[in-house]
């Protein structure tokens, strides 16, 4: 196993989501935990999506947002804040700010497209 992944921002992509991603860890042969720098636009708002089975952590590293996690009001978010969403709840997160707000997205178990779900405003 590589013990040591260089950052590629080269390698960034865009989701429909709403945000951009570069994948800085996601693996089969360490299939317990990924990890993905997300960067979301000033005055962009992600799509409204749960994750099946997997619990993600976001960690602000820059930027300022604000956090929509089960329903519940959104909550103002700054660089090094931790937002915690239990597996199969729905969450998203809007830029607030006038520049990127970047941060990474850790998942456990790692990160499975097939495990994103869509959810509707309603539910």
């Amino acid at each position: 196993m590589e013990t040591i992944k260089s950052f590629r921002p080269d390698s960034e992509f865009y989701l429909e989501e709403g945000c951009h991603i570069v994948e800085l860890h996601n693996t089969g042969t360490d299939a317990g935990c990924s990890i993905a720098r997300a960067r979301v636009e000033p005055g962009m708002t992600t799509e409204l999506h749960c994750l099946q089975d997997i619990v993600e952590r976001y960690v602000i590293v820059s930027g300022k947002g604000e956090a929509e996690i089960d329903g519940q009001l959104p909550v103002a978010v700054g660089a090094m804040d931790v937002v915690i969403i239990p597996a199969a709840v729905s969450q998203r997160i809007r830029n607030t700010g006038d520049s990127d707000l970047v941060f990474l997205c850790v998942c456990t178990p790692r990160f499975d497209p097939e495990k994103y779900l869509q959810v509707t405003a309603e539910g």
